[in-house]
């Protein structure tokens, strides 16, 4: 294992994070800080419990996922697009480094600029509604699995994408709305029965079902199985990714 390589495009991708603080810290906290203060101050005062919490408590986990699933696909499919753009990837293509190292660089950057994210927007949702959080282990390991895993389908995106505008195709189109109906603003146990079983088809349930399941200790999905469905994506992730460098798709001229 080439750590060298790896300690040298992850300080990059870093370092060109605090040159954009603005785009990929400030203003992702900022937009997710207007849900807090619409929805939870102001609607949420005026709501019943949900499960036993107030409702600017209840819905905390599925903002912080939204914020977290976006800006993980986003840090990582720009990290590895534009050397790509530019040409710079035959660069370290060329490099005596595996597609290991270089996933590990690329997705571990990207990674860690979202879980910095997720625990900045934690903290700024303690100054509009007071929650607690019943399984501090689960939560930090859902908030890290979550990253990596779609750090690794932003990587996928990354070098699928031939263009500016496609980067931003699935996140606005797809990852977007079944967040916002993967129950990050209600339980799903509040649909009619046929809509409870359709909705299960949605993988983002899965995630905002397990993370606040750390926060208030209640699910609408069994945590082992949130559990599972996220590795099972990372799997199939890391499946595709080693398909790409294989096959050289979308990397060789």
């Amino acid at each position: 294992m080439n750590f060298y390589a790896i300690r040298a495009i992850y300080l990059f991708e870093m370092a060109r994070t605090a040159r954009t603080l603005m785009q990929s810290i400030a203003s992702p906290v900022l937009s997710t800080s207007l849900y807090f203060v619409v929805f939870g101050a102001a609607i949420g005062s005026r709501m019943g419990d949900i499960d036993g919490v107030s409702y600017g408590a209840f819905i905390i986990p599925g903002l912080v996922m939204l914020a977290l699933l976006n800006e993980s696909i986003s840090n990582a499919s720009f990290g590895i697009f534009f050397p790509k753009f530019s040409g710079t990837i035959y660069e370290v293509l060329s490099a005596p480094i595996s597609f290991v190292e270089v996933v590990i660089g690329y997705v571990g950057a990207a990674a860690s600029k979202s879980i910095v994210l997720g625990c900045l927007i934690l903290a700024t949702a303690n100054i509009f509604v007071d929650y607690q959080i019943a399984h501090p282990f689960w939560m930090i390991a859902f908030l890290v699995l979550t990253a990596i895993t779609f750090s690794l389908f932003g990587f996928i995106i990354g070098i699928w994408a031939d263009n500016f505008q496609k980067l931003q195709v699935i996140p606005l189109m797809v990852v977007t709305p079944l967040t916002f109906l993967g129950g990050s603003f209600y339980s799903i146990s509040m649909l009619p029965p046929i809509w409870q079983k359709i909705t299960l088809f949605n993988p983002v349930v899965y995630l905002i079902s397990g993370f606040r399941w750390s926060f208030v200790g209640t699910a609408d999905v069994h945590i082992g199985i949130s559990v599972g469905m996220t590795f099972l994506f990372m799997v199939l992730c890391l499946t595709f990714i080693w398909w790409i460098f294989r096959t050289g798709y979308r990397l060789r001229p």
